[in-house]
């Protein structure tokens, strides 16, 4: 590392005010600042100084993805050797390679093409290059089917960075998931993609059906996965949406650090579950009859709740709000899963939906807690 920072140091000054690569300085600083912590501390206005900065948060974040991402390539091979009647011939390794070969695509048109617009626009304003696309970047392929063409992958991620976070001001001003708007944008756009059953399974056998296990509730069909499978994740789904068990994993880091909500986790789960007993209660179809805890592992509503509901910039920002946020999500996913028959799949939409709404859940907490601290002031001094 002594070396690598040596290097670095020696090529600064044409990347500086005045160096022949002086217009490049913002993508120079982001692979260094990402390389290395910054050397550099505030000088005056600030309270509060942490040892975790923007960049390092958003690396926990990544790195709490990284058992759903592994499981999804393990899994894309599962299935594709599965379908074609040849999964007891293969190890292992045979189907991460597999998936690896697959997926790995997915993950770099991602990264590229945002990464691209990103650097753009920081040239552009002359600022630093945001960080928030090192997790937007991730989770894009996680939610993408695994057969998805790799063009629309590049299309639905410039969209998103352009519209869902440039257009606000960047990272830290966007009022929608990033990652969210590209999947909402693919699923919209090229519907065939995201709500057909052939896109689940890569390169599947004809005669192989894929359909997942929302898409057989929809349809009133019974399941042909067990719950054990829909917990492990060896189920037809997007990347790195089967797998409850992985994402259980990467929730724990975000708990453990203190990144992620568990407000907003436990109240989405909440909310998931009051649904589910809902329409249970008057179940008057197949998909109704579900029963209610098995909503909660079925599609992407873990994968939701954990890594997109409790996004801290698109989410709420008081205590109380988050609850409320949380608990609305869960409930909406399921109604909309339930309820519209067009797609089998509700926690998208709901958390869009709820990203509209959180700055006015969070104002209306925020104006009961003054009015009741003004009460009390009254009461006080009338005392």
């Amino acid at each position: 590392m002594k070396s690598l920072r040596k290097l670095v140091d020696k090529i600064k000054p044409n990347f500086e005010k005045g160096g022949k690569l002086h217009k490049l300085h913002s993508t120079f600083e982001a692979f260094e600042t990402f390389m290395f912590v910054p050397n550099t501390t505030s000088k005056k206005g600030v309270h509060i100084h942490d040892v975790i900065d923007l960049k390092r948060t958003m690396g926990v974040v990544v790195l709490a993805l990284i058992p759903a991402l592994l499981f999804g390539m393990y899994n894309t091979g599962y299935q594709h050797f599965k379908s074609i009647g040849e999964l007891a011939n293969q190890g292992l390794f045979d189907l991460f390679l597999y998936g690896l070969w697959k997926v790995l695509p997915i993950v770099v048109v991602s990264y590229v093409s945002g990464l691209a617009v990103e650097f753009i626009f920081a040239q552009i304003r002359g600022h630093q290059v945001n960080e928030g696309f090192l997790v937007s970047g991730m989770l894009i392929p996680l939610v993408m089917p695994v057969d998805v063409p790799l063009w629309m992958v590049a299309i639905s991620t410039v969209f998103a960075v352009v519209i869902g976070k440039e257009v606000f001001g960047g990272t830290g001003m966007n009022i929608f998931n990033p990652a969210l708007l590209a999947r909402a944008f693919l699923f919209f756009a090229y519907p065939s993609f995201m709500s057909g059953d052939k896109v689940w399974i890569a390169e599947k056998a004809d005669a192989f059906s894929g359909a997942t296990p929302l898409a057989l509730g929809a349809m009133g069909e019974p399941q042909v996965n067990s719950t054990m499978d829909m917990v492990i994740g060896t189920i037809p789904g997007s990347v790195g949406e089967t797998s409850v068990i992985a994402i259980g994993i990467g929730a724990i880091i975000l708990l453990l650090t203190g990144i992620g909500s568990w407000r907003i986790m436990f109240s989405a789960l909440l909310g998931g579950a009051a649904m589910g007993l809902l329409l249970n209660t008057f179940a008057v179809n197949p998909f109704m009859a579900i029963p209610w805890w098995q909503h909660l592992i079925m599609g992407g509503f873990a994968f939701g709740i954990v890594f997109m509901a409790t996004d801290p910039v698109s989410g709420s920002q008081t205590n109380k709000g988050k609850y409320i946020y949380g608990f609305l999500i869960g409930f909406i996913a399921i109604l909309i899963r339930v309820l519209n028959p067009a797609y089998p799949e509700g926690v998208m939409l709901a958390i869009l939906f709820m990203n509209t709404f959180a700055p006015l859940i969070d104002f209306y907490v925020i104006e009961a807690n003054m009015k009741k601290r003004m009460k009390r002031a009254k009461v006080s001094t009338n005392a």
